[in-house]
């Protein structure tokens, strides 16, 4: 090899050694990166909470209640004073079996031919073949006189026997002759007609109640709401079925051409129904056994109307909140997962692609090995090429 040659060679051989020692600097810098990359992955999963399960002891408390009679009274707080007493608010729970509640919804019918001042009147509205009567308009009477002429319009009361009523309220008493038929009831009501004047009366008193019930419960005015009575037929019993006249007069509630209701009517009726109240600020005093557990409470202590109970202690766990944190439980746990799973995926690549590097960079390593070998043998070469030049010329 010649001396131009040997240069031309070397030079190409340091060029080649550069281009690969830039290229080992770009992969380590890559590596860096990553690596970087790589510790932020893992300084999120250090920041990461961890989903812990809810303990039932989070959920359970302990009740301390006492019963008077048909109450059962739960205590809700217990503020101790410095005289030794505590001032406690209590919740009483019952049942009331005179309650207005939901019943089954029904299909209401209604008919166009009977019209009051261009609006639908109760009597226009039937459930099944039962009609819908307003409770507001009075239940009066008719009955046919000896002569075949029928008379209208009669109310009752004990204390007035038969009369008829005037707009304004004046009162005039009806005597009967002999011939005359027995009153009955004008409205077309199966359950009315099996009653005797006294109860119809009576019913109407009931029924101003029931009217303060479902006021009460579910809102309305005094002429909004309307019954029909459905008999057991076990039993024979009839029982009282509410709706709001508004209801079935709103435009919100829409009729077939044959007038059935497209959609469920909501009935009411008497029933039983939990009902809660809650004292408080009461004065009370409380007995102790020898473990510490309440044994009586004495409320009004050192007052005439006093009164001891005893104290009944219960564990109770509110479970349907504990589910609640058990199922968001399960979904944090989800998302933790999720996350986890997510992260080291993407480490995974990362870690790959590092690995890549790595293989790259041995690989310009050992090519730099053979580099410079080859360099040091054409150094060799220009060096015995420049000592026989120079002896040559000596």
């Amino acid at each position: 090899m010649g001396m131009a040659a040997s240069q031309a060679r070397f030079l190409g051989l340091t060029a080649r050694k550069t281009n690969v020692e830039y290229e080992g600097q770009q992969i380590n810098q890559q590596r860096t990166t990553l690596s970087n990359q790589t510790a932020n992955y893992y300084n999120q999963l250090l920041g990461m909470a961890v989903p812990v399960p809810p303990s039932v002891a989070d959920y359970t408390k302990t009740v301390y209640t006492f019963e008077d009679g048909s109450l059962t009274n739960s205590i809700s707080s217990m503020i101790a004073q410095q005289n030794g007493e505590y001032l406690i608010s209590y919740t009483s729970s019952w049942v009331d079996d005179f309650a207005a509640v939901s019943a089954a919804q029904s299909i209401v019918t209604k008919t166009d031919n009977n019209k009051k001042n261009e609006e639908l009147v109760a009597t226009d509205f039937k459930v099944g073949a039962k009609t819908l009567r307003n409770m507001k308009d009075a239940i009066t009477f008719k009955y046919t006189k000896a002569d075949g002429t029928e008379v209208k319009g009669l109310k009752y009361s004990k204390a007035d026997g038969y009369y008829t009523e005037d707009k304004d309220g004046n009162k005039t008493k009806v005597t009967f002759a002999d011939g005359d038929k027995t009153p009955e009831v004008e409205f077309e009501d199966e359950y009315l007609k099996t009653l005797s004047a006294d109860q119809i009366e009576q019913l109407q008193e009931e029924e101003k109640n029931y009217i303060a019930i479902l006021k009460k419960q579910y809102g309305g005015t005094d002429d909004d709401w309307a019954v029909r009575y459905v008999q057991n037929t076990s039993t024979g019993t009839w029982s009282p079925y509410f709706t709001k006249m508004s209801v079935l007069k709103s435009k919100d509630t829409v009729y077939s051409d044959t007038g059935s209701s497209l959609s469920n009517i909501p009935m009411y009726t008497i029933g039983s129904a939990q009902k809660t109240e809650e004292v408080k600020g009461i004065t009370a005093r409380f007995e102790q056994d020898a473990t510490g557990r309440l044994i009586s409470v004495t409320l009004k202590p050192g007052k005439e109307d006093e009164v001891t109970y005893a104290v009944t202690t219960n564990t109770l766990t509110d479970q349907a909140k504990y589910d609640d944190a058990m199922n968001q439980y399960e979904y944090d746990k989800y998302q933790y997962d999720q996350s986890i799973q997510e992260i080291n995926a993407k480490i995974e690549i990362i870690q790959s692609e590092d690995k890549n590097l790595e293989l790259r960079l041995k690989q310009l390593d050992t090519e730099q090995d053979a580099i410079q070998t080859e360099m040091d043998a054409v150094q060799k070469v220009i060096e015995k090429n420049t000592e026989s030049t120079f002896k040559t010329f000596g």
